[in-house]
């Protein structure tokens, strides 16, 4: 049973390094946010970097940029904090409270992404996922409960019309 039940998940997971990584957001987002501790995290991208005014995709010639999101559910905010694939650094968070925010979404199409328009100026898109393996664009790490716990809090508690 073990064999043919392993032939059909899919991509494996090394659950060591995920966990590296995880450990790494965290260091970087505590270091960038002042309450970080009180935060959950994921990891997301956003797209386009045209529109991803952070100012740090540090050399990156991909349009995508990565992020480390962090929500923090009794505050209603969600912090954004632009990396790198390596998590070898980070740019400064950029916190958006519900309170402050003009509107809030999820958008599927043409990708899946939750949206945030904190004014009339710009909005930023964070694409997210269970799990993704291209170590060169992407923080390799698992967070299948982490991306459902982030949904449930943007579609029930921070989006807004």
């Amino acid at each position: 049973m073990g064999f043919f039940s392993n032939l059909f998940k899919g991509p494996q997971v090394d659950l060591e390094k995920s966990a590296a990584n995880a450990n790494k957001m965290r260091a970087l987002f505590n270091e960038a946010v002042a309450d970080g501790a009180d935060y959950k995290l994921i990891f997301g991208y956003t797209e386009d970097v045209a529109r991803f005014n952070y100012g740090f995709v540090h050399g990156s010639k991909t349009k995508i940029g990565n992020l480390i999101v962090g929500w923090n559910e009794a505050q209603e905010t969600i912090a954004v904090v632009p990396t790198v694939p390596d998590l070898s650094g980070r740019g400064d968070a950029t916190l958006y409270r519900r309170s402050e925010i003009l509107k809030a979404y999820r958008n599927k199409y043409p990708t899946d992404a939750f949206i945030i328009y904190p004014d009339k100026k710009g909005y930023i898109g964070i694409n997210a996922y269970d799990w993704l393996d291209d170590e060169k664009l992407y923080v390799y790490v698992s967070q299948e409960q982490e991306l459902k716990e982030f949904t449930d809090f943007f579609m029930n508690r921070f989006a807004k019309k």
